[in-house]
């Protein structure tokens, strides 16, 4: 006889009394893969979610002392921790408070008031007492009521910084070919703003994982994106002969990656700035230059000094932090005092180059705006860290221990994701008046126009997957979404930024609607915007929605020319990962095209091509008509009443390989592919400004732009689709 798993009562529904528990925590006992379908989370999955967040419902008595805790904690708490009120509109946790509870309030500027009414946007300390005597302390957070308006509607690039190449890169896009490529397509082409990848601080180690959605650190950038030569004190360092042969061996490469097809190799980049670096450092600043670099210390304060503390730590031990020598492992104890003391010299290294990184991502955005970009430089939020990095350790009692961020199984991913990143503790972020993520955005906000925030409906719930199970055994933890958004909301009006949320793939009900009333635009994507709820065909452009930034492709999906050419199936095909026979996937993927170049003829946008949908097959018939057919997708995009309206500009040349392939991880070179035209020969930034293809694209933005208004449209329209959920953040 086969003897029942160990934990066979676990992987049953939770009962009535873990049910009750987890929903006090914010823990889901089920989730919704569609509108007319429940699954049960395991009862596994609940209680170690409740692990994860300090609650032991292992056994019985366990469960009922804590469920009875729970209910005792929130009949006598006065407040919660941390309090939202939307400026204008009374906090209801406050206008809930028994008669004649007195309040105090110091505001961030050291005000002291007795009342929370006319406060200043600003996160603020609240005292509440009652009249029996209770008194709670909480975190106030007074916000605008939505983000600035859009300044006006605006096309742009969108591009993964690493990939565009000049002639001056040392083997990888760097912030100063962002600069150059501001500054043109800017004052050439027109465009309101460029969007980029996470540029992020990455986990060091050979090899580096290349994935922008997996860094080390959120809060602070990646010194690899550095150009060397635009550091003042370049020019000054004494070793000039090493310097040159370091530029030499940058030019081979460059050479590798343009010329003979290799791949983009961030660790031989970042090899060779970090031994020019090193001699640059020597240089002793200029007055001004100090006094800049103390001003920025002092700014950034432990943040910076953890995050710098971490890296001159992980060149000793290596970059797991949960292997380092057990004092290390703290960054508050003595051991690690000592530890920073001995490495001072490459704890000053480290913050010099988070400031260097920081100050030329400033300058990036100065160009973009002094190019007349209304919104410059679209900064990219990842879901996300890597479980080893920096932010884990110095910020570790915020991290949900022994828990993943992922995904659950849906129609287009049976086995559910597990993205490998470990989540916050919505507790804890309460508990501190969320502090790490209101010094993050004030971050990212420093050199952004607007914030791209990838997978935004985590604001609101994230699926844990307990560590050593299957994604199929995770279960949705919910956030204080309102809380997470007047955060949000009050960092970017400070900054007074826009903010774009990436609500692909299953999204809650509800959650558009209310991201959509504090400003927050959403993402559609051409391919995706079908009228899901009726006949399923495309979208009319009239039929989507106002508030979002509209386009054809992203750094997940395939590049419009491959799409339209069928060859994105081919691909998956010779990588082995097709689940169904390569004739069905073939014909699909025809008839989807088919019919929307069926749209685009009808709406006579198929200029050059027969304006008839010719190419219907999937075939995207020849090199020309496949040009206009993408020229004829982006026509339909400034059809539709979108706000933004972004290019990938690997289009703009003809690009047909995508920059990520979800669902592979060494099958494909994923993050680490050059902009390529057509033919799959690499192009510099140089010849991406001069190719007649892009300027030909972009000129129907432009020209399209004033001669096409853009159909009118409701904010809540939009199919709303379903595409896969992001593979890699």
């Amino acid at each position: 006889m086969t003897a029942p798993r160990e934990d066979a009562a676990h992987q049953q529904p939770p009962g009535e009394e873990l049910s009750r528990l987890a929903e006090l925590h914010g823990v889901a006992t089920s989730y919704s893969p569609s509108p007319d379908r429940t699954v049960p989370a395991t009862a596994t999955a609940v209680t170690r979610a409740l692990a994860a967040l300090g609650v032991n419902a292992s056994t019985p008595q366990a469960l009922r002392t804590a469920l009875a805790d729970r209910e005792r904690h929130l009949s006598e708490r006065l407040v919660p921790p941390t309090v939202v009120a939307w400026s204008g509109s009374p906090a209801p946790a406050l206008t809930a408070l028994p008669d004649g509870t007195r309040l105090h309030v110091t505001t961030e500027e050291g005000e002291t008031r007795t009342s929370p009414d006319g406060l200043p946007p600003g996160v603020h300390e609240l005292t509440a007492t009652a009249p029996d005597g209770r008194t709670a302390h909480s975190h106030l957070v007074v916000a605008p009521p939505r983000l600035p308006s859009v300044p006006g509607r605006s096309h742009g690039l969108l591009v993964q910084l690493y990939s565009l190449l000049s002639s001056r890169s040392w083997g990888m896009g760097d912030l100063g070919d962002l600069a150059e490529l501001t500054g043109w397509a800017g004052r050439d082409l027109g465009v309101g703003f460029v969007q980029v990848n996470p540029l992020h601080a990455a986990v060091p180690g050979a090899p580096t994982d290349p994935s922008p959605y997996r860094p080390s650190s959120r809060r602070f950038p990646d010194p690899v994106h550095l150009r060397v030569e635009d550091v003042p004190e370049y020019a000054y360092a004494e070793d000039q002969e090493t310097l040159r042969s370091l530029r030499e061996r940058a030019a081979r490469l460059r050479a590798a990656v343009l010329e003979k097809g290799e791949l983009i190799d961030r660790d031989a980049v970042w090899d060779l700035k970090r031994q020019a670096l090193e001699l640059v450092a020597r240089v002793p600043l200029g007055p001004g230059r100090h006094a800049a670099y103390r001003a920025f210390l002092a700014e950034q304060g432990q943040a910076l000094e953890d995050h710098a503390t971490w890296y001159a730590l992980a060149e000793v031990h290596g970059s797991d932090w949960t292997r380092w020598p057990e004092g290390l492992r703290d960054p508050r104890s003595a051991e690690t005092a000592r530890a920073r003391a001995e490495l001072a010299d490459r704890v000053d290294f480290h913050r010099r180059l988070a400031w260097l990184t920081d100050t030329q991502l400033t300058d990036a955005q100065r160009a973009a705006r002094e190019a007349g970009m209304a919104v410059g430089i679209v900064h990219d939020l990842a879901v996300g860290v890597h479980p080893e990095g920096a932010d884990t350790w110095a910020q570790q009692e915020y991290f949900a221990t022994g828990m993943s961020v992922g995904a659950p199984p849906d129609a287009f991913n049976a086995r559910g994701q597990d993205w490998g990143l470990p989540p916050w503790r919505p507790d804890r972020l309460a508990a501190c008046g969320y502090a790490p993520y209101r010094s993050l955005l004030r971050a990212l906000f420093r050199s952004a126009g607007a914030l791209r925030i990838d997978h935004v409906m985590g604001l609101f719930r994230l699926w844990w997957v307990p560590q050593g199970e299957p994604p199929t055994q995770g279960t949705y933890v919910r956030y204080d979404a309102e809380a997470m958004l007047a955060v949000l909301v009050l960092e970017a009006s400070r900054a007074g930024a826009m903010v774009i949320g990436e609500d692909l793939g299953t999204v809650e009900p509800g959650v558009r609607e209310r991201l959509r009333e504090r400003g927050v635009l959403g993402t559609s994507v051409l391919w995706f915007e079908r009228d899901w709820t009726g006949d399923g065909r495309p979208l009319p452009p009239e039929s989507w929605r106002a508030d979002c930034l509209a386009t054809a492709t992203t750094h997940d999906l395939p590049p419009t020319a491959a799409r339209l050419t069928g060859e994105h199936v081919e691909l998956r095909d010779r990588l082995g990962l097709l689940t169904r026979p390569l004739d069905v996937e073939r014909a699909e993927a025809a008839a989807d095209t088919a019919e929307w170049l069926a749209e685009l003829g009808r709406l006579g946008l198929l200029a050059g091509s027969g304006g008839d949908g010719s190419g219907g097959d999937g075939s995207g018939g020849d090199g020309s008509s496949e040009e206009a057919e993408v020229q004829a997708v982006h026509r339909f995009l400034l059809r539709t009443p979108a706000h933004m309206v972004g290019v990938w500009l690997p289009d703009g040349v003809g690009d047909r390989r995508p920059q990520n392939l979800p669902g592979t991880w060494d099958q494909y070179p994923n993050w680490r592919l050059p902009v390529a035209d057509a033919e799959g020969r690499p192009v510099t930034l140089e010849e991406v400004a001069a190719s007649p293809r892009m300027q030909a694209l972009m000129e129907v933005l432009r020209g399209d732009g004033q001669d096409l208004p853009p159909a009118g449209g409701s904010p809540a329209a939009g199919g709303g689709g379903a595409p896969p959920a992001p593979g890699d953040g």
